[in-house]
């Protein structure tokens, strides 16, 4: 069976997600938003393989959802009051953020 959640709800600060493997997890937003796996907020390699990572300037409206949908039935794409929409989030990338102690997971 390929992993997939089979519920998402925002509750609080969190994002709470049931798995169709009847597993659970709980990821805080803030996390989420600084774990984006998109080129802008990650970087890019260059030629040499080296990657620049972009100095990112965060607001309170960077960790609040205004929305998500899900894609192509592999990843979760989330859409943030400050406009920021570009990051897919695979469904194992996810369930690997929510494993990851406090301190690694913001």
């Amino acid at each position: 069976m390929r992993l997939a959640p089979s519920n998402i709800q925002v509750i609080g600060d969190e994002l709470a997600i049931a798995w169709n493997d009847g597993g659970e997890s709980y990821l805080k937003l803030d996390a989420l938003r600084r774990a984006c796996p998109c080129a802008g907020c990650q970087g890019e390699p260059d030629v040499l393989g080296q990657i620049a990572k972009p100095g990112l300037t965060h607001t309170p409206a960077s960790f609040r959802l205004r929305s998500f949908q899900m894609v192509g039935g592999y990843a979760w794409q989330p859409r943030w009051e400050d406009g920021h929409s570009t990051g897919l989030y695979s469904f194992p990338y996810l369930q690997r953020l929510a494993t990851l102690p406090a301190e690694e997971n913001a």
